[in-house]
């Protein structure tokens, strides 16, 4: 899925395409809302919560979605091709006068009341990139359950709201320790918590999720998606799990020399990427 920054780059889009203008039409391409019209409302929000993107319509409403791993929002202004696929896979549209916002391939797309926002995203903890964010719930969260494995713990958007596979992998690198570590076991978790806030504030305006400081292709991540290649800092083979399909566990990237602490055998060949949603194109 994509991480916090990708979807606070997607709101800021969509914000500045569609916040304060009237909606000319609506196509929400989903059964239940197939005869849903919000044409001559004002978007008046588009907010970021996590992994999820929440649309607020004057009215009281509130357009709910998640893009999950291949889900996108474009932006396209009046007269532009639509082009981020073929038109069985739009799942939305917002069109203003000046343009529309198009959801491919957008796995969840729900209508509801603005005050209910709270059953889709009241579940989640403190939010990295949000108003919300509190340093000291997210560490006693990530503290409740000592002997959980720190990685499936930073995943775990119940902990804090916005990290993914990408950032699981760096991190764990960046504070020396393997994913399958012990949360018990971490040595001043408070900086952990602090790290992640910093590097996903860093990427929040950007593509990409840079964690090295190197913008060069090949070199913006320590470990993620460098399965065989040299350790950036030491040299040795970054090592990758076998995704486990059962437990639904995501691939793991690891270096180590350069981390301590357990690990599982290691995949003799790097698994397929697949392709990561981006943010709304202009």
């Amino acid at each position: 899925m994509p991480e916090g920054d990708t979807l606070f780059l997607a709101a800021t889009r969509l914000r500045e395409a569609l916040a304060g203008r009237v909606l000319t039409m609506t196509d929400l391409r989903v059964p239940r809302l197939a005869t849903v019209d919000l044409s001559g409302r004002r978007v008046t929000a588009v907010v970021p919560r996590g992994k999820h993107l929440l649309t607020r319509i004057e009215g009281g409403w509130t357009l709910h979605t998640h893009l999950r791993m291949d889900g996108q929002w474009r932006i396209h202004p009046v007269g532009e091709p639509w082009d981020g696929g073929p038109d069985w896979q739009i799942r939305a549209v917002l069109g203003t006068e000046e343009g529309a916002a198009v959801g491919y391939r957008l796995p969840v797309v729900e209508l509801l009341r603005s005050d209910a926002e709270g059953q889709v995203v009241g579940h989640l903890g403190p939010d990295l990139l949000g108003p919300d964010w509190d340093p000291a719930e997210a560490l006693r969260r990530l503290l409740a359950i000592p002997g959980r494995p720190v990685g499936e713990a930073l995943l775990d958007q119940r902990v804090m709201a916005g990290v993914g596979n990408v950032y699981r992998c760096e991190l764990c690198f960046l504070r020396g320790v393997t994913p399958w570590t012990p949360v018990g076991e971490l040595a001043q978790p408070d900086r952990l918590i602090d790290l992640a806030q910093r590097a996903l504030d860093a990427n929040k305006l950007r593509h990409g999720h840079i964690t090295t400081g190197d913008t060069r292709p090949g070199r913006q991540h320590w470990v993620y998606g460098r399965a065989g290649r040299p350790c950036l800092r030491c040299g040795t083979p970054v090592c990758v799990t076998e995704r486990a399909e059962a437990s639904r566990e995501r691939v793991g990237y690891w270096c180590p020399s350069c981390q301590r602490g357990p690990s599982p055998s290691p995949s003799p060949s790097p698994p397929p990427r697949s392709r990561r949603a981006g943010p709304p194109r202009r």
